[in-house]
């Protein structure tokens, strides 16, 4: 089961601008992407968790699907950059990988999707080229792996 609206956000909203470091220590600044192409941000909750390890790379094996749909995407976990650099390496993804762990959490927090158990959800956001949300994909457990076709349907929409 998923829900579609996090503790602070809903289809429709504006997404809050934010900046995190990728893994290679750059910034990533989700205003950069307006006007240019759509967002889809991939709350997870644990690098190197089964889930986690398995979502990533069926994205990453995707990518061509996403950028036919002018979306890029990019993975989100509190996770520390160090952490989130080992991981990528041993996934061989190529996509950004975002590290919310100074201050712990602060985007996970302000996109709503913290786990009671401190955790960030495993959350999907869609943002069009605009900035607003079209889609939002909140698993009600951190064990289940969201369904990539729900999201390439939405995406085509945008």
């Amino acid at each position: 089961m998923s829900r579609a609206e996090s503790k602070t956000l809903k289809v429709g909203d504006t997404a809050p601008d934010f900046t995190l470091k990728a893994v290679g220590s750059e910034d990533w600044h989700l205003r950069d992407s307006r006007g240019k192409k759509n967002v889809v941000l991939a709350f997870v909750p644990f690098a190197f968790s089964s889930v986690c390890s398995a979502q990533l790379p069926s994205y990453e094996a995707e990518l061509d699907r996403f950028k036919d749909l002018d979306a890029e995407v990019v993975s989100i976990s509190m996770d520390s950059s160090y952490a989130l650099t080992a991981w990528s390496k041993s996934m061989g993804t190529s996509f950004p990988l975002l590290s919310d762990f100074y201050p712990q959490g602060k985007v996970v927090d302000l996109y709503g999707v913290r786990h009671q158990a401190g955790m960030a959800e495993r959350a999907i956001f869609g943002i069009d080229k605009e900035g607003v949300i079209r889609f939002i994909e909140i698993q009600d457990s951190p064990g289940n792996m969201p369904d990539n076709e729900n999201l390439f349907e939405s995406l085509r929409k945008f």
